[in-house]
């Protein structure tokens, strides 16, 4: 199923579109429609979400893994690839019309692809800023990099570029192992 390019698509009617397998996208009121992740992404994509998950029998917390809406305003409705909702978060909570989660996460982790890489720097990048999610991960899973950006006031500031032989810091889930997000 392919849809036609729409712009200027308001919350309802994205809300009102059929149930889908398929990775969607409301992007400044333009549905995005994307093919589904390869091996690769998913594997790592998965080493993420039990990372998160076992962090948060410590940290406590709620993780949840894609496909899931994100309702960040009437214009946009993201699919992160990992997110993570701290135990005192109360600025992303499940509506309980739609079943979605309405607000910023805490943490959002992207898993770059080919087709992705543009949007998740740039667009998302953007959107997640202005949200206000406090942490932002982008993991490279070719390059076996993570860099990961953290919220400073309304601005992202960098705290830095990880390789897979690193261990690094996570303001919001304490300490990464980044070679255990690139295990097979």
């Amino acid at each position: 199923m392919t849809l036609p390019e729409r712009t200027g698509v308001r919350l309802e009617d994205y809300l009102a579109l059929p149930e889908t397998n398929l990775p969607m996208e409301l992007i400044d009121g333009k549905i995005i429609e994307m093919a589904t992740p390869d091996a690769l992404h998913q594997d790592v994509a998965g080493n993420v979400f039990i990372f998160l998950k076992l962090a948060s029998k410590t940290v406590g917390g709620k993780v949840y893994i894609a496909p899931l809406d994100v309702v960040l305003d009437d214009a946009n409705v993201v699919q992160p690839d990992i997110l993570w909702i701290a135990p005192e978060g109360a600025h992303c909570v499940v509506d309980e019309t739609t079943g979605r989660l309405r607000g910023a996460p805490d943490l959002v982790v992207e898993v770059l692809s080919p087709t992705s890489g543009y949007r998740d720097r740039r667009t998302k990048f953007r959107l997640y800023e202005l949200h206000g999610v406090r942490e932002y991960w982008l993991v490279d899973p070719r390059e076996k990099l993570i860099t990961v950006w953290t919220l400073r006031g309304d601005r992202y500031e960098l705290l830095d570029t990880y390789a897979e032989n690193e261990t690094f810091t996570s303001p919001l889930v304490g300490a990464v192992a980044v070679a255990a997000l690139f295990s097979a």
